[in-house]
């Protein structure tokens, strides 16, 4: 494929960055996922060989470093990649506050929210026993996040802790939540319902720092 044939900084960079998935890439690097499979966490629905491609051409365009770390190849950010967290921020602001935020409307996966919330957890305000959350979102695979002082992890299956919250009901109103787009008593009339200990179903907002931009306000 042709590139844009401009010596226009803007061109150039789009160039470089303006693959699919490319961007996407770089936020789970900055929100601090460094391992191939703790980036593909955060994005789904890309395939592993693509994912393999972008890490590639960051590393190419000196973006990214890839190193051994102590259970394999990890990848990180160098300055050059670093500085693109401006331009990260700078789509996250504009989507926020431009684009329709309807929860219900929008095709949604179950993985990203979930390991956002697990990096995004208040290591002060959690439980002092392990806490086992258990997520029965209706048409998605039942999902358990383990909370402990020092670990927040997503699993497949129980770790093997009592599960003292379930929380059930339709993704999108977890989302609208987790988004900003609804505090936490309109997501329960959304349709999002916990079951468990009453004191532990009113502290759980608590537990986590919600979406980076969830403060954003759309525009209209």
């Amino acid at each position: 494929m042709s590139g844009y044939g401009q010596f226009c900084a803007v061109a150039r960079a789009h160039e470089a960055l303006g693959g699919r998935w490319t961007l996407l890439v770089v936020r789970e690097l900055l929100s601090g996922s460094h391992r191939f499979n703790d980036i593909r966490r955060g994005i789904p629905r890309i395939s592993r060989t693509m994912l393999s491609e972008r890490l590639q051409g960051l590393v190419h365009l000196g973006a990214v470093i890839r190193g051994e770390g102590p259970h394999g190849p990890e990848y990180r950010l160098t300055p050059a990649g670093h500085e693109l967290a401006a331009v990260i921020g700078a789509l996250a602001v504009w989507g926020q506050r431009w684009l329709p935020r309807r929860a219900a409307a929008e095709d949604l996966d179950l993985e990203p929210v979930l390991a956002d919330m697990a990096r995004r957890t208040r290591a002060e305000a959690l439980p002092r026993a392990p806490t086992v959350l258990r997520f029965d979102l209706r048409g998605h695979a039942t999902r358990f996040m383990l909370l402990r002082p020092g670990e927040a992890s997503v699993c497949e299956h129980n770790p093997g802790f009592p599960e003292r919250l379930r929380l059930h009901g339709p993704l999108p109103a977890l989302v609208a939540w987790w988004r900003g787009d609804a505090e936490f008593p309109e997501a329960r009339r959304l349709g999002l319902a916990m079951d468990g200990p009453r004191d532990l179903a009113r502290a759980f907002p608590g537990w986590f720092d919600r979406y980076q931009f969830a403060e954003i306000r759309a525009a209209s």
